[in-house]
Formats: C-alpha cells, structure tokens, sequence
C-alpha cells in the first residue's frame, strides 16, 4: 500500500544523548547528582537513564573524535538543561558533592533561574528553576 504521509506530528523529545568516557562512571554520576534510575542496559555499552518525571537520558561510549572547545554559543548543540524546583536547594546539594560550575545563577531565558555545571567528561549542563 503506497500511502503518503500528510503530515508528521511529533510527540516530543524522546531522549538526548551523552557519549561518555566510561559509560559505567558517568550513569552512576547523572544517578547520584539528579536522580536518575539506571533503566536499561545494553551491553554496547549503553545506558538508558530515566528521571523521575519518565524522561530518559542515553550515556553511550565516545569515540575517539576530538572533543572541540565550545562555549554556550558555539553552533551545534549546546547542554542539557535539568528542572529542580528549588534552585537553591540543588546549589547547596551539588556543591556538597564538588561539582565544577560554569558561572553564577542568572535569569533564564523564559523566566526563572539558571546555574550552568560541567559533568565529570566536560558536558555542560544547566539546573534550571522556572517560576
């Protein structure tokens, strides 16, 4: 049957993906940090991770690409950005474990708040605080 398709509706974000130095240590590191529950493995290795609002996060290994210098407006993808509901709260927590922060808190776009951290492999990542 050659039916053509009209239109496409997407759901939404499925899961974005990380390529990681060790697989093993960086799931562990996303569990202990934000919650995640290791949720499938496939033995690649790969990491499917799930936060507890359902969404998933994917640790894969890297290969051996060079990682380019980036800053926040580098072209291309840019970070992964965490919902908390008390940005404070999620400071004093990260800070307690010695993560590498990107700068100060400052407005999000879209309102609220926004902290940016580095993961253990140079990711960076934002905690964000919508009001």
């Amino acid at each position: 049957m050659n039916m053509a398709i009209k239109e496409l509706s997407i759901k939404g974000i499925d899961h974005p993906a990380v390529a990681a130095n060790d697989v093993e240590t960086l799931a562990d590191w996303y569990c202990t940090m934000f919650g995640y529950e290791k949720w499938f493995h496939h033995p690649k290795p790969v990491w499917l991770l799930k936060a507890p609002d359902g969404s998933l996060l994917e640790i894969i290994p890297k290969d051996d690409t060079a990682r380019p210098m980036r800053t926040f407006w580098t072209p291309g993808w840019s970070h992964l950005a965490l919902k908390v509901d008390n940005i404070d709260d999620a400071i004093a927590f990260l800070d307690s474990k010695g993560v590498v922060w990107g700068g100060e808190i400052v407005d999000a776009i879209g309102g609220g708040r926004v902290r940016n951290l580095f993961d253990p492999d140079g990711n960076m990542l934002q905690i964000l605080e919508r009001l």
